[in-house]
């Protein structure tokens, strides 16, 4: 649905003020009926094992099926939730954000399809169906962030973090092929299975697995912004602020994770890649917080901060620490949705002082005095700041606390690492 709108809104692209504001405002509702839905399904699933539903067959021959369809389960339920609620905050938010743009109508085009795709890929049932959408959500950040396309410097963002991603996405190619070789499923609800029944009777060649379980996760590392593919996502700033948030809060840097999270059956049935899941959490959760420190630009600090906490919820679903990462998950996303879209608020109130210039308006070198001028984004900013921070009794505390915590019992050292970048 919400990809039906996008194409609508491509057809109108010089429509009148009041009569482009009227497709925004069909993005925003039929957004919300899918959330709807999305809230239905996670009650349902309270009380109800997963739900696989068929709907089409591509491929089937004698010794081969590619079927498309749903698998809903708790964490589907989780993250349709999640993409919907932040998606319409952002497309309300965007309404007047974007108003005065000559693109506002490719906008929410672009947003539309992004959603659509990001819906797709957490309700995909097979790990073809995952490729699919996953290239199609690269794609639609691909677009966004060079949404200003006719700045330099947007454009080379754009080409960077498509160059980036692709780097990950043949590793998960490769490692997608390797894990049909061995098991003769793409299905997850058969994969799993076969897996672990191969894995009891030792007959497989660990060596060959191991290396197909890294190469899966380097998708996960390159969309997740993880070290070493983490070089893309500071220059994704140079999209509008909105498509920020979208990006870093709920969308396209939580594929990563959701995808890890996915496949854990997988990962944690083979020797040593959950000690190198985990390593490399640690390790981002270190950098993405020492250079966050070191950025004047208030968008790209968040940007560093996001990376630094995504390596959070690496490091916990490296521990095993399913439940905990897919909290902080949660609560990081409505923490850091608020603070980009509180920081486009002050970017603009500093452009009536400074003028339209990035490198001024988004220097917090220059900012100050927001309880005079911003009294709400500054109550707001605040809020979402702390939450962070871990400042009980705020959401992330809660997320973080059980990181932690998990953590002491895992590795001493990883615990240290974690605590001393907590704030």
């Amino acid at each position: 649905v919400p990809m039906l709108i996008g194409v609508g809104l491509l057809l109108f692209p010089t429509a009148t003020k009041n009569l482009r504001r009227m497709w925004a405002f069909q993005s925003v509702l039929l957004l919300s009926i899918v959330m709807i839905f999305s809230i239905n399904l996670s009650i349902q699933q309270i009380n109800s094992s997963s739900i696989y539903q068929h709907v089409w067959s591509w491929i089937i021959n004698n010794d081969f099926s590619l079927e498309f369809g749903y698998l809903i389960d708790p964490l589907t339920s989780i993250m349709s939730i999640l993409i919907t609620t932040v998606g319409i905050m952002v497309l309300v938010y965007s309404d007047n954000y974007m108003s005065h743009d000559q693109g506002y109508l490719r906008f929410f085009a672009y947003m539309s399809f992004f959603s659509t795709s990001m819906l797709g890929l957490v309700t995909s049932s097979n790990l073809i169906q995952i490729y699919i959408f996953w290239e199609l959500v690269g794609m639609c950040s691909y677009l966004l962030i060079g949404f200003w396309f006719t700045r330099p410097v947007a454009a080379n963002a754009c080409q960077k973090a498509f160059v980036t991603n692709r780097v990950g996405d043949f590793g998960l190619l490769l490692g997608i092929l390797g894990f049909y070789w061995i098991t003769g499923s793409f299905e997850f609800r058969d994969l799993f299975e076969i897996f672990n029944n191969l894995i009891s009777n030792n007959e497989v060649n660990f060596l060959f697995v191991t290396f197909c379980a890294v190469l899966l996760f380097a998708g996960a590392v390159a969309k997740s912004a993880q070290f070493p593919l983490h070089v893309w996502l500071p220059d994704a700033m140079e999209g509008p602020t909105p498509i920020s948030a979208l990006i870093h809060a709920a969308t396209m840097v939580a594929a990563g994770i959701f995808l890890v999270a996915r496949l854990l059956p997988l990962f944690i049935v083979i020797p040593h890649i959950m000690n190198f899941i985990s390593l490399i959490g640690i390790i981002t959760v270190l950098l993405g917080a020492t250079l966050a420190l070191a950025q004047k630009d208030i968008k790209r600090g968040l940007a560093y901060s996001t990376m630094s906490q995504l390596g959070y919820m690496m490091l916990a679903l490296g521990m095993g620490s399913y439940r905990s990462a897919l909290f902080h998950l949660i609560t990081h996303a409505y923490s850091k949705a608020l603070l980009f879209l509180g920081s486009g608020s002050i970017i603009h109130s500093m452009e009536t002082i400074v003028g339209y210039s990035p490198n001024k308006s988004q220097n917090m070198v220059l900012m100050g005095g927001l309880t005079k001028h911003v009294p709400i984004t500054k109550t707001a900013f605040l809020l979402g700041t702390l939450s962070l921070c871990g400042i009980p009794p705020l959401a992330c505390f809660w997320s973080k606390d059980e990181i932690l915590n998990d953590s002491w019992l895992y590795s001493p050292i990883f615990a240290i690492i974690a605590w001393f970048t907590a704030g």
